[in-house]
């Protein structure tokens, strides 16, 4: 008797994903525990393993094939230990693969490890290459596609000869041959067409498929535009009592390796800032206005395919030692593509920090279903007035884009002048 394999649900709000990659063939067993297969969701890429024993019989969605819903049949495995018959059915789309089945009773389940959190399982499920099994870090991988490296060119420098980022990197590093002549200039294939708005005669276009990341931050936020009434609150922020309580706290943190960053100071700044005016701390529905106790702030963290929001949770209760740490762990992970869905879902607030690239000023779009989100951008010497004379102070710029919905102007006016006291008088982020 054959048993369906589903489309999992890797994360609450997931309704479809990409199955980017089997990793068990068709006629290969396969033992409860055993990863079998890759699928991207919107914000990473997740290993699924199989809860049932038997041989992979028919595997239904081909590897690449984006936008499965959940619960469709995506392979069958049959519980008897026997080979695959002959005329097994060849990978087929979602559209031509069975309706999904009820799902009450999936036979596979997420391991609940983003991109590259694979474990030691992951890696001794890796596919052959030349009959060769290849041991390679999930993010050396991920690299080494991206740069178009052949797995079974690298030499692994890890344990048991695992090839690791930095191999791949060393890689690149390292001179490439160069190619030989071409014989004689080669003509553009007559079924390249040119990109829209393009003429013929223009240099060829890379066309780069659209990640699922890619898909659903362009999705979501055009739909936050679109759907949300956004409005603008900007404040001028003096920054130097601020810089120099940082210092003196990252002089005293300095034998146990701990560094606070500003942005650390400005997330507990903005929770607190909450805890005061609360009137931020909401979400809008249609039939009524949610108002949360807890103040998760989600800070915005650039990673390759686009942008992620961990979130640091009840920040108005954690030290800025205690912040810093959970930020940096965060980002880190973020950047690898090893967050689990609850550790960026759920803030009731969010912050994005450009002010490292220079930028004097921004507005950000709100983070659905949140209702405000803080732009904060470089800090500068500007000139300022201070009891009638001129100085030169450390001055940033903060801009609050705000849902219209939820609250008000004054309600935002508010919360800035108290996001302003707490970042000019710094000591009551201590306290």
């Amino acid at each position: 008797m054959s048993i369906q394999i589903l489309m999992p649900a890797l994360s609450p709000t997931m309704t479809a994903g990409t199955l980017s990659k089997w990793l068990k063939k068709e006629g290969d067993n396969v033992q409860p525990g055993d990863i079998i297969a890759e699928i991207e969701t919107d914000k990473a890429v997740m290993d699924v393993e199989a809860i049932d024993e038997g041989v992979l019989e028919k595997i239904l969605v081909a590897e690449g094939t984006a936008d499965v819903p959940v619960n469709t049949p995506i392979a069958l495995v049959s519980g008897e230990e026997a080979t695959v018959p002959q005329g097994a059915a060849t990978p087929q789309s979602p559209q031509q693969a069975a309706q999904p089945a009820s799902p009450s009773a999936p036979n596979a389940v997420p391991s609940a490890k983003p991109a590259g959190a694979t474990g030691a399982m992951a890696d001794l499920g890796r596919r052959l290459v030349e009959g060769t099994r290849i041991f390679i870090s999930p993010l050396a991988r991920r690299l080494a596609r991206e740069e178009g490296i052949a797995l079974d060119s690298l030499t692994g420098t890890g344990p048991k000869g695992r090839i690791l980022r930095r191999d791949v990197e060393e890689r690149l590093r390292a001179p490439q041959p160069k190619p030989a002549p071409a014989q004689a200039p080669q003509k553009k294939p007559s079924s390249a067409q040119p990109a829209p708005g393009r003429s013929e005669s223009a240099a060829p276009v890379e066309r780069i498929p659209h990640s699922g990341m890619r898909r659903t931050i362009a999705r979501r936020l055009t739909q936050s535009k679109g759907e949300v009434p956004h409005f603008y609150v900007s404040v001028d922020v003096e920054l130097d009592a601020l810089l120099k309580l940082r210092g003196e706290l990252n002089a005293a943190l300095m034998e146990e390796g701990a560094k606070i960053s500003v942005n650390d100071m400005l997330i507990k700044a903005s929770a607190l800032a909450l805890k005061k005016v609360p009137a931020l701390n909401v979400q809008f529905t249609e039939t009524e206005m949610l108002a949360f106790s807890d103040i998760d702030i989600s800070m915005a963290v650039s990673v390759p395919d686009g942008l992620i929001t961990p979130v640091i949770r009840n920040a108005d209760t954690l030290s800025l030692r205690d912040i810093a740490t959970t930020a940096r762990d965060l980002a880190k992970r973020a950047r690898e593509g090893k967050l689990r869905p609850a550790e960026y879902e759920g803030g009731s607030f969010s912050i994005s920090n450009m002010g490292m690239m220079g930028v004097k000023s921004f507005s950000a779009i709100i983070n659905p279903p949140q209702a405000a989100i803080l732009a904060v951008a470089a800090g500068e010497k500007r000139p300022v007035v201070r009891d009638g004379a001129l100085a030169i102070a450390t001055v940033m710029t903060a801009t609050l884009s705000v849902d219209h919905r939820a609250t008000d102007g004054a309600a935002a006016a508010q919360w800035l002048k108290a996001f302003k006291e707490l970042v000019q008088k710094p000591h009551r982020l201590v306290v």
